[in-house]
């Protein structure tokens, strides 16, 4: 197994369940991969996902490698409201957890009567997408003919009364603009889409799962940080006796009669093996094989195609937290399109005000004592960007400063302390193409936004987490990782779990 991400851990424990000797590979001096901890002073920090939906992906993960069930290993929390939206006009929306009904009254309330109508029924025909794509799209090994999936967009067309005909979004600002019919309610659905890293003018309708998947759910936080998740799945793993060898860089794989045999490592070690599956980059993979992996043509994500990472500025505060403060602030952008045009090309005078997300988790383990808060903010950035240029850095943090502080007045007269990370920082982590963080896989767009199939052209080696089949967030890796195990215990007739 090369690299110990979220994808990798959960097939390591499947496999070892079912009788193979697993040996884990990783570059870094610890798992988790982009799941990480930053620890200063008493305070701690999660330094990339900080929030999980699908939680039933890892207790199916847990159930079936063990006798302890999640709740045992982890304490997972509702997080309620689900999050609270400040618009560029002032106005404001708390959203309950998991609650239709609920959201509806709410958007009624705050944003004018007729908008929670509009939002339920999208989620309605985001829910259809989500039916007719969830076990291709999610539950089985991407087809060979994954060509269906690149074409058809599941996303249900929209009976248009004036025009007399049916009218079919194919993308979510298509949505915003002809069902949603309201700015903030549009920003609403934008700002889940470009969350992971897509621009909603160019994905495809089909998107529309992506905030279906948080409203259906639920939002959960994992008490102690979303690292403690990758700690109790990494411990699974060593009691199923799965071996973990750190600071061990993979620099080739390995093959015999067309088939992979083993991999060897930077210090000229060379490791054996049946099966090799890789949690890494495209492009890293690439460089480790001579061989294509691919068909010649395939569309599907390009290992070199600059995609965006996140920008996050971690805050030690004195003060608490006090009460009522909501988990998860979205503050959305002043001018959403000058965002996405410079997500898209990097290129701008002056970089545009980004949407920016607050964290402010209400856990004690993250801070010294009551009298101080921990506090997360974060931005979705493009990754070929020189973050190396002080200037640029320096003007994000104001950017994400600004935000924040429009959502918890005085803000900066609290800081202790501020950890500034970009995607430079998980590049050197995860050894990602650029420090890009992988979105999940999305059915139409002509394929496009579907990621490289847990098999290979090169028989004996699989892809395993965010970069691979079913893509990027840590519901998707863990799936990837059932996949990868299904396909090698039961062998490539495997159609995935019933």
């Amino acid at each position: 197994m090369i690299g110990a991400g979220m994808g990798a851990m959960a097939a390591a424990a499947r496999l070892a369940v079912a009788g193979h000797r697993v040996v884990v590979y990783e570059r870094t001096q610890t798992y988790g991969g982009a799941v990480r901890r930053f620890e200063r002073d008493g305070f701690a920090f999660d330094t990339g996902p900080g929030l999980l939906t699908l939680p039933a992906v890892y207790r199916d993960l847990f159930v079936k490698t063990g006798k302890e069930p999640l709740e045992d290993c982890v304490e997972l929390v509702q997080v309620d409201p689900s999050s609270r939206h400040l618009f560029a006009d002032g106005s404001e929306v708390c959203l309950p957890n998991a609650s239709r009904a609920g959201v509806v009254a709410a958007l009624d309330e705050a944003l004018g009567a007729g908008t929670g109508e509009r939002w339920g029924d999208f989620l309605v025909r985001a829910r259809e997408a989500w039916d007719r794509t969830r076990r291709p799209l999610l539950e089985e090994p991407l087809w060979p003919n994954w060509q269906v999936l690149a074409r058809k967009e599941p996303y249900p067309g929209v009976p248009h009364k004036r025009l007399l005909r049916t009218r079919r979004a194919s993308t979510p600002a298509e949505i915003g603009a002809w069902e949603l019919r309201d700015e903030r309610l549009t920003a609403l659905l934008e700002s889940c889409v470009l969350g992971y890293g897509l621009d909603p003018r160019t994905a495809p309708a089909s998107a529309a799962v992506l905030p279906y998947m948080e409203h259906a759910f639920g939002t959960w936080y994992v008490r102690g940080g979303i690292r403690e998740l990758a700690r109790a799945v990494y411990e699974r793993c060593l009691k199923r006796r799965v071996e973990f060898v750190f600071d061990a860089e993979v620099m080739r794989i390995l093959e015999k009669d067309g088939r992979a045999t083993g991999v060897e490592l930077r210090d000229g070690t060379v490791a054996e093996a049946d099966h090799v599956v890789a949690d890494v980059d495209p492009a890293r993979l690439k460089a480790m094989t001579d061989r294509p992996l691919d068909a010649d043509g395939d569309v599907r994500v390009n290992a070199f195609t600059p995609r965006p990472g996140r920008f996050t500025v971690l805050l030690a505060l004195r003060g608490g937290r006090g009460s009522g403060a909501a988990h998860r602030t979205v503050v959305h952008a002043p001018d959403p399109e000058s965002e996405l045009d410079f997500l898209g090309s990097g290129v701008a005078d002056q970089p545009p005000c980004p949407t920016v997300t607050v964290l402010r988790p209400d856990d004690p383990a993250l801070a010294p004592d009551d009298g101080h808060e921990s506090m997360v903010l974060s931005a979705v950035v493009p990754s070929a960007v020189d973050w190396e240029d002080e200037n640029m850095v320096r003007q994000y943090t104001d950017h994400l400063f600004e935000a924040a502080e429009a959502a918890i007045p005085g803000l900066r007269d609290r800081v202790l302390w501020q950890e500034v990370r970009t995607p430079d920082d998980t590049d050197d982590e995860t050894s990602a193409f650029l420090g890009a963080v992988p979105a999940p896989s999305l059915a139409a767009g002509g394929g496009r936004f579907l990621h490289p199939s847990n098999t290979t052209r090169l028989p004996g080696l699989y892809r395993v987490g965010g970069w691979s089949h079913p893509g990027g967030g840590l519901p998707h890796a863990g799936m990837s990782g059932a996949l990868v195990a299904g396909l090698i215990v039961e062998g490539l007739e495997f159609r995935g779990s019933q």
